[in-house]
């Protein structure tokens, strides 16, 4: 069964319950508790999960409660409180920013526990059968360019983390809502027609955010891993036209490697795995002031290589 064919009162009363358990990619989550408003925004954004009627306790990656505040703060200046195994790891949220608070406090579950996977700060991203891998610090434009490439068809890994399983040398899908901040927020609203974007929490702790939902294919893909064949390091810088050019392999370890969340905690395995991406991809930096430009210009990169029947290999120069 997907979520959106519970009505709201259905998952509202799940999570009362027993709780609702959701296939988030490889992870099994289950949301318990109640704050006004959640069970909307959950059916709204994570429409195509599949929620899992009676899971296996022993399955369950992350237990998430949502809770009201306490004492006072049930009704003045309602709050939101975030639980996770009976220990609230952040304080309490604004009431209205529960689904903000949902979002940020699975990140802090996943990257605290899921260390099966070398995890990349990074969006992900799939076309014609190959991943790319868009790692970058705040501030460099790789939501905005995460969401206009997922609303141009292609399939959304993540915005968030790159899961890639060394073993297999695959990246695991995570589609879940992008969030975009301040002026990101009204770029992607007139971007496209297709994007269905949920209430701007302002004043948070990352400015105004909003998210952006992920399209159905991508949520429907996300038991669907992908092959890494492209790291492109992107940055936004006004004003400049689009440049996208080979990037020294060296310089592209060191750059992945601290992109990484648990890079340090993997010790030589993560090590072999960010030598071993790197050279099985190819390497770019990506330097971008239009989403169209940029947009085109990957799609052209991936098509050129598909023509070519290449992608994986080259040698960056940068």
């Amino acid at each position: 069964m997907r979520l959106n064919q519970l009505e709201t009162a259905a998952i509202a009363n799940r999570m009362h319950r027993d709780g609702l358990c959701l296939s988030v990619g490889p992870f099994l989550v289950t949301v318990s508790g109640g704050v006004k408003g959640l069970p909307e925004l959950l059916r709204q954004m994570y429409g195509e999960t599949t929620v899992v009627a009676t899971p296996d306790e022993s399955l369950v990656d992350f237990h998430i409660r949502m809770g009201p505040g306490r004492g006072l703060r049930r009704w003045w200046r309602a709050q939101a409180v975030f639980d996770t195994d009976a220990t609230p790891p952040f304080t309490p949220f604004p009431r209205d920013h529960a689904f903000a608070l949902f979002e940020w406090g699975l990140n802090w579950c996943i990257a605290m526990q899921a260390h099966q996977y070398l995890m990349f700060h990074s969006a992900v991203l799939e076309r014609n059968g190959k991943a790319v891998l868009l790692p970058a610090e705040p501030g460099s434009g790789k939501s905005t360019l995460c969401a206009a490439l997922m609303l141009n068809g292609w399939r959304l890994l993540s915005d968030e983390f790159g899961l890639y399983r060394p073993e297999s040398g695959l990246i695991h899908a995570l589609p879940r809502p992008i969030p975009l901040k301040n002026e990101s927020i009204e770029i992607i609203r007139k971007y496209s027609n297709k994007a269905v974007l949920g209430p701007v929490f302002e004043k948070t702790r990352k400015g105004d955010v909003a998210h952006l939902q992920p399209s159905k294919k991508s949520l429907l893909g996300s038991d669907q891993p992908a092959r890494p064949a492209y790291v492109v390091f992107p940055r936004y810088i006004a004003g400049v036209e689009v440049l996208l050019h080979p990037f020294a392999k060296g310089r592209a370890f060191l750059k992945l490697s601290s992109n990484a969340f648990n890079y340090r905690l993997q010790g030589a395995r993560g090590f072999d795995a960010v030598a071993d991406l790197v050279d099985r991809c190819d390497t770019y930096y990506l330097e971008f002031s239009s989403l169209d430009e940029a947009v085109e210009r990957l799609q052209r990169l991936f098509d050129e290589d598909e023509q070519d029947g290449v992608g994986g290999a080259a040698t960056g120069q940068a």
